[in-house]
């Protein structure tokens, strides 16, 4: 994921100028592609790149016949499911990108008009995409998506007697950390592709917003339960 483009010198260079130049929904739509396409606007269900495009819904036609044929830009991308406009996610990865420390949640909801949540929520997912290199989702209609948690760190045997009785206060899992996998299998278009992230805890609400933020509707998801 290129979030620059060195023979665009049009991009701006400060956050006024990012706040003007992304308030135009053609601009901020117009950026999105070229950044998720740089080939070309390609089908999401079926990565055709016979489409068709319609300026005024800004929405593509596959030429294949499939469900789902049409789509925009936000569809199988980890904007998806968000109300916010373009607009916004546009200048929040230009904050994001452009600030050295990154940036709070606080600080895009002044700069973008809208509430904190909404901006925390942004920038969730805009810090996984840049993680993963990636606004895709895996998988997609009928694809197999393999997903399990662990737990990562030493074995308490392996401490010495004064610092396991120090950290052990629970379970043998309660001083390691919780990572979750995500495994999209192979096809005859795609290798097999792994996600994984690190959890805070194992709850299901959880597991949950990792594989709806991660895996595309219809996939197969396959889990111990």
């Amino acid at each position: 994921m290129n979030t620059t483009n060195s023979k665009n010198d049009k991009h701006p260079k400060t956050l006024l100028a990012a706040i003007r130049y992304f308030s135009d929904q053609k601009i901020a739509h117009d950026f999105f592609v070229s950044m998720r396409w740089p080939n070309g606007p390609a089908c999401p269900r079926c990565g055709s790149t016979k489409v068709t495009y319609s300026p005024k819904y800004r929405r593509f036609q596959c030429s294949s016949g499939h469900d789902g044929r049409q789509f925009t830009v936000k569809t199988g991308s980890v904007m998806e499911d968000s109300p916010l406009g373009l607009d916004k996610w546009a200048l929040a990865l230009w904050m994001e990108v452009n600030c050295k420390n990154s940036i709070s949640s606080y600080e895009l909801h002044r700069a973008a008009g809208i509430t904190q949540k909404s901006a925390w929520f942004l920038l969730h997912r805009l810090r996984f995409a840049i993680k993963n290199n990636s606004f895709e989702k895996i998988g997609g209609k009928g694809e197999i998506i393999e997903a399990d948690e662990t737990f990562v760190g030493g074995l308490a045997k392996n401490m010495h007697k004064s610092r396991r009785a120090r950290e052990i206060k629970g379970t043998g899992s309660s001083t390691k950390t919780a990572v979750m996998g995500l495994l999209a299998r192979h096809t005859e278009d795609a290798p097999s592709e792994v996600r994984a992230v690190v959890l805070s805890n194992v709850q299901r609400q959880t597991l949950h917003d990792v594989i709806h933020k991660n895996v595309e509707p219809g996939s197969q998801v396959f889990t111990d339960a």
